[in-house]
């Protein structure tokens, strides 16, 4: 913490994030292949629901970058972002899914990619990632699942958004112009 201020100081939090990024990169990474703790899903929110995206369908976590307008796209379809030199479509999964929201911003706001094996070069914007669950140890509630602190979370399937017909087509089409 710088003394003057009282708040903790830029490069130990960089230094703090980065090293918490790593920690989560390396339990994602076993938990794909099979070793270490059988901890399963990510916990992210988009607008005001939590979602769980199975680890296998999910690639990587990212902040934020700028992203480039697609013109003639669907509201829901952001644009692209250059994430470690790929272009990726960034999804607004909650004007997907029909909810009134502005896009999220700011410094929880992260890019959540798309598994390669899923074939489309992806990603859901996330207004904050919560890091691993596991739902092994929540209780369902229908087809969602409240863990030990009462939050609700819902199972969400990349492997399903991507056979959506409607997920497919991001063009406007001619009546919606």
């Amino acid at each position: 913490m710088t003394a003057e201020e009282g708040r903790p100081d830029p490069a130990a939090r960089r230094e703090r994030l980065r090293e918490y990024q790593d920690q989560l990169l390396e339990r994602m990474q076993a938990a794909k292949s099979g070793g270490g703790a059988p901890i399963q899903q990510l916990g992210m929110q988009v607008g005001a629901t939590r979602y769980l995206l199975d680890l296998v369908e999910a690639n990587e976590i990212v902040p934020l970058v700028p992203l480039t307008r697609v013109p003639l796209t669907l509201p829901w379809y952001l644009g692209l972002a250059n994430v470690r030199g790929t272009l990726v479509g960034v999804i607004d999964l909650a004007r997907y899914l029909g909810e009134d929201s502005l896009p999220a911003s700011g410094p929880s706001a992260r890019l959540v990619t798309f598994a390669p094996t899923l074939g489309f070069n992806c990603a859901l914007l996330a207004d904050r990632v919560f890091g691993l669950r596991q739902a092994s140890n929540m209780e369902r509630e229908g087809e969602r699942l409240r863990d030990a602190d009462g939050n609700t979370w819902t199972p969400l399937s990349l492997a399903a958004l991507v056979r959506e017909e409607r997920f497919l087509h991001v063009a406007q089409q001619a009546d919606q112009r």
